[in-house]
């Protein structure tokens, strides 16, 4: 695993953080206080800072049937922009004043419910904040020997369940097939080709710049990358698919499903996790209608397109979990995580996200063990 240092200026002052190091008062203070990231407005177009608000708030307590955590680790994901708007969507928007929704892992410091100790390791929604409470029956409790605690946000969690679910009970892969994956040197897409190769096909990734090229192909051993900026996209997208392509796992959209939509295969299969190009949109696209274009290709090649939530898949929740522990343990699966240091980092590193800056899957250390 190698790491890459995701750089974000330190927001020290601006979030609040002026309390005095020599003061033993002063300490006990911030220690008794949650520090939060809360959504202050809803964005038009990109969010930017003024659309977050940083708090110090009392620490909450456990409640009957449940624990209180402190966060170690925070997840940071593309869905993140969606939860922003106020548009009917799968869940529920984030409230305004209302703290913006994360995955978590967190050490137990007080447990109300059994089966949980103090020093326990789990993973819950606990959100952009240090300290939160769940219910016993909302967390996972985790050995903290078996993996890095990070992994339980990237490889081991959300993202890698998302890739395998999507992959096997969409994309179907079939050994000689080609698969194609946008977005191929993040959390999902460098799992999914990697998932593809171990099934026996093709792996064509779509990354954006040489260096996260480089890594689909060196790290994550995929067949051949293609860089989404190259003018030559098109071309350079079907050089690398000669035979078509039969699986088309969907992350990004705009430009990268204009390449792929002409060299999909009769009865190819592509499951639609996200269209990251098109989260910040206010209006449609300028340009002519290609609805016809895509109905008609549906129809006459039988494609199938179907798109998922991860939840939408949780009876492979388990043998995703079992298989993905064991490659990972193994070293046939690998991966990346791109850390910040500092949750007042969060909302500059969430935006970095947006506009592609992270390689691999950005984590938030937020606090030690």
């Amino acid at each position: 695993m190698i790491r890459q240092e995701l750089l974000c200026q330190v927001r020290g002052a601006e979030s609040g953080y002026s309390q005095s190091q020599n003061s033993r008062e002063g300490e006990k203070a911030v220690s008794e206080m949650n520090k939060r990231w809360v959504l202050a407005s809803r964005p038009e177009g990109a969010p930017s800072m003024e659309n977050f608000r940083f708090e110090e708030a009392a620490r909450p307590q456990a409640g009957e049937g449940e624990v209180a955590c402190r966060t170690l680790y925070l997840s940071l994901d593309p869905y993140m922009r969606g939860r922003m708007s106020a548009a009917k969507s799968y869940a529920a928007p984030v409230a305004i004043g209302e703290v913006m929704t994360a995955g978590t892992v967190g050490v137990v410091e007080e447990s109300k419910a059994s089966g949980l100790e103090p020093g326990d390791v789990v993973v819950a929604m606990g959100g952009w904040q240090s300290h939160w409470t769940a219910s016993a029956k909302a967390v996972k409790k985790v050995n903290p020997d078996a993996a890095p605690l990070s992994t339980r946000l990237g490889i081991l969690g959300m993202p890698g369940q998302t890739a395998y679910c999507g992959l096997m009970e969409i994309g179907k892969p079939k050994a000689g097939e080609t698969l194609v994956v946008a977005a191929a040197s993040g959390a999902v897409g460098s799992v999914v080709g990697q998932l593809a190769k171990k099934k026996g096909l093709r792996a064509v990734g779509v990354a954006g710049g040489p260096e996260k090229c480089r890594v689909v192909t060196e790290e994550f051993g995929f067949d051949a990358c293609v860089d989404h900026r190259s003018p030559d996209l098109d071309a350079e997208l079907a050089a690398a698919c000669p035979d078509g392509i039969d699986v088309y796992f969907e992350n990004v959209s705009g430009r990268v499903f204009t390449a792929v939509f002409p060299l999909l295969n009769d009865f190819a299969r592509i499951p639609v996790c996200g269209i990251i190009s098109h989260y910040n949109d206010t209006s449609l696209p300028e340009g002519p209608d290609r609805v016809p274009a895509l109905m008609g290709a549906i129809l006459r090649k039988r494609l199938t397109f179907r798109g998922f939530i991860v939840w939408d898949l949780s009876h492979l929740h388990a043998e995703a979990d079992r298989n993905l522990e064991t490659w990972v343990a193994d070293g046939s699966l690998s991966y990346r995580e791109d850390m910040v240091e500092g949750l007042e980092q969060a909302p500059e590193a969430f935006m970095g996200l947006l506009q592609g800056k992270n390689l691999g899957k950005l984590v938030v250390h937020v606090s030690d063990r």
